[in-house]
């Protein structure tokens, strides 16, 4: 209590620096694509509860994903929005702890659903005949508690780290939205105990997601090329091409902008900062997309609500 007087009341967020002269040009693309993103996972939302055909594993897992890329975008993209319009730039600092919180957990979370997915194209196409007894309800509900779960416990010590440090002024923000670096780096004391924290957690939640994905793909094409038919074998393929498209459009830009905060001092503020968006903006815009257009039984069901 006696360090809070150390702790600014709020930090004032600049956008992206460098480019402030289009913030209001950004802002049209920000704007639309935060709006299809919520309409989209809305109605997969609606969908998959709805329709009782599809109550199963790999729908189940399409739902959880929607709500953490609702929760990921919306943690960050309205603020960023205000900050383009000059609406408000300033944020005290418990929603500032608050948004972090928030934006890292559903990262996480979407992370670890993003491998759950990958383990359920594995089972599906490698152990069919084991998938029904390997995908229960039950086992649908662990794995959803799970990811948050684990994204509770990954994030929940970096409020203490921050709270420990004293500010002395410093309140500027160059950025859309507060992130653990960005905040920390504006202390005025030795932050190397946040550094190697968030670049331990990096390696033990997205880093070991990503090598146990790239394990089940492994495996998956595999089985595929054992496949007796060439029409079996592009059915496969196609099932877990839209997979790994995902993938590698919610981890690419993610992971540029964490190193970028660690070592990539010469990398363009604007360009560190536009790629930081990237990643709460792009997957939970084209997740829907990709899921409907690539599932048949999601568009028919997505074409009939519409046209009804």
């Amino acid at each position: 209590l006696n360090q809070s007087s150390s702790w600014p009341s709020s930090f004032l967020l600049l956008g992206i620096s460098g480019l402030e002269d289009f913030h209001t040009w950004l802002s049209i693309p920000f704007c639309l694509m935060y709006t299809a993103a919520l309409l989209g996972n809305l109605i997969l939302l609606v969908i998959i509860g709805r329709e009782r055909s599809l109550h199963q594993p790999m729908y189940l897992l399409l739902a959880m994903l929607a709500v953490a890329d609702l929760t990921l975008s919306s943690s960050t993209v309205p603020k960023a929005l205000s900050i383009f319009w000059s609406l408000s730039k300033e944020i005290s600092f418990q929603a500032c702890l608050t948004q972090m919180f928030f934006t890292h957990l559903s990262f996480i979370t979407e992370s670890t659903i993003l491998l759950a997915m990958a383990f359920d194209r594995y089972v599906a196409i490698c152990h069919p005949l084991h998938y029904a007894m390997v995908f229960t309800f039950s086992v649908m509900a662990k794995i959803g508690l799970a990811a948050v779960t684990r994204g509770f416990a990954v994030m929940f010590p970096t409020i203490f780290l921050l709270l420990r440090l004293p500010f002395c002024g410093h309140h500027i923000l160059p950025h859309t939205y507060c992130e653990h670096m960005g905040i920390a780096r504006l202390a005025c004391a030795d932050i190397s105990l946040n550094v190697w924290y968030g670049f331990a957690t990096t390696l033990l939640s997205p880093g070991v997601d990503i090598l146990l994905i790239g394990v089940s793909y492994v495996l998956i094409l595999r089985a595929v090329f054992r496949l007796p038919s060439q029409e079996a074998q592009l059915k496969a393929v196609g099932t877990c091409s839209s997979h790994a498209f995902v993938i590698f459009i919610f981890y690419t830009p993610a992971l540029f902008s964490f190193f970028a905060h660690r070592f990539g001092h010469e990398v363009p503020l604007s360009l560190h900062i536009l790629l930081a968006n990237l990643y709460v903006l792009l997957p939970p815009l084209l997740n829907p997309i990709i899921y409907t257009m690539k599932n048949k039984l999601i568009w028919e069901k997505v074409t009939q609500v519409l046209f009804r």
